[in-house]
């Protein structure tokens, strides 16, 4: 299992995008960290800077979203939907796309539903729950 620092997963980050951006060919997990990044124009700045933000800390108590964390997690998700793993998730994706009406609508809700569910094991000290996971997917609003 691949579990990288905090130092390591940014710097695949950064990168990514440097080479992305010159044009330099990707290879393995770049392609799909690639895919995430482009997703999200809103991290670019940070991306282009990281010298200013390999190390910077981002507090949720001062309202401050981690773009890295977010990032992470959309790679957990990605590798997820590639091997259905939980058993599920990829058609429970498939219904979430057509009920919100988009990829990226529908990524980012699973996103926020895989974040709760580890918080919530994190919080009471026990395993990943499949079932808390798949009910907050099934909770997702209609788009």
């Amino acid at each position: 299992m691949f579990t990288p620092t905090r130092d390591e997963a940014r710097a695949l980050f950064f990168e990514t995008w440097r080479k992305f951006k010159v044009g330099v060919a990707l290879e393995g997990l770049e392609t799909t960290v690639i895919g995430v990044l482009t997703a999200h124009p809103e991290y670019h700045a940070i991306l282009e800077q990281p010298e200013r933000h390999r190390h910077a800390d981002y507090r949720p108590d001062d309202g401050q979203v981690n773009p890295f964390l977010h990032l992470s997690l959309h790679l957990a998700v990605e590798e997820q939907l590639s091997i259905d793993q939980p058993r599920g998730i990829r058609s429970r994706y498939q219904e979430l796309v057509a009920r919100l009406g988009s990829e990226h609508d529908a990524k980012h809700r699973i996103v926020e539903c895989l974040a709760e569910t580890v918080w919530q094991a994190q919080r009471r000290g026990g395993a990943f729950d499949e079932r808390v996971y798949f009910d907050c997917l099934a909770r997702a609003p209609r788009g």
